[in-house]
């Protein structure tokens, strides 16, 4: 989401033989639009989320598309490719909506707050769908940003008829003079998607965490690589350590 599409109107100015008496008109510059679209379109190794494979392991394909006004609102969708579950009820794709707000509430602090509907329109069996309510709060520590989130899910079909709660922090830095930036994930997951759940080690909650490293290759493109952990049972291609690679595009 690095470009932002923007109207520039530059106005008219009228001359003539019947207006030649009249003064000149100053060239004027409309503001910039009140709607801008971003977006992207990502290759990665491996689809984790929450520290959890949802492609088996395998290579995913993944884009989003947002519309932002200028009072801070955005209206978005992301998808990515699946690897078919054995359930059948994920299938192949999964598409989420979303919506929110994010501006700066304080000096120096940035929220973001919003729904996000995951949905999965091929899955054949049963319903994985389910809308989960998010909101963070970002700042700037040195050189560093720090950011603080919490998202929870309410107790849905797509859930299991439980609710999951979902806490996390994250630090990201650039290195001064160079195209890359660092950046350092800690989550938290207690619910109906804790990883020793979903690896049925346990009930209890679980943490997952990531490092990793992006360089900008140009204005539009980057490549990333993290190393990516979660708890629970170790299970090849769904939850074991990983690293994982991704090229992204951006328009």
């Amino acid at each position: 989401m690095l470009t932002s599409i923007r109207g520039l109107v530059a106005a008219t100015v009228l001359a003539g033989t019947m207006l030649a008496a009249a003064p000149a008109l100053a060239e004027e510059t409309d503001p910039p639009a009140d709607f801008t679209f971003t977006g992207y379109v990502t290759g990665v190794t491996d689809y984790r989320w929450r520290g959890l494979s949802y492609s088996g392991g395998d290579f995913a394909v993944q884009g989003s598309i947002q519309v932002n006004h200028s009072s801070g609102f955005y209206l978005g969708t992301w998808a990515s490719s699946l690897e078919q579950d054995a359930l059948d009820i994920y299938g192949s794709a999964e598409v989420d909506v979303y919506a929110g707000w994010s501006g700066e509430v304080t000096s120096g602090l940035t929220a973001d707050a919003g729904l996000t509907w995951y949905t999965y329109p091929n899955g054949t069996f049963g319903t994985g769908n389910y809308l989960e309510p998010y909101a963070s709060l970002s700042t700037a520590i040195g050189p560093a940003t720090a950011k603080i989130g919490v998202n929870y899910a309410w107790s849905q079909a797509g859930l299991g008829n439980e609710d999951n709660v979902y806490v996390y922090g994250e630090l990201g830095a650039s290195i001064p003079d160079t195209p890359i930036s660092l950046n350092a994930h800690l989550g938290y997951t207690d619910g109906a998607l804790s990883p020793k759940r979903l690896t049925l080690t346990s009930t209890d909650g679980g943490f997952d965490y990531s490092v990793g490293a992006t360089a900008n290759l140009t204005k539009n493109l980057s490549i990333g690589v993290s190393y990516i952990g979660v708890d629970g049972a170790s299970i090849d291609g769904f939850s074991n350590d990983t690293v994982v690679g991704s090229v992204k595009f951006a328009f």
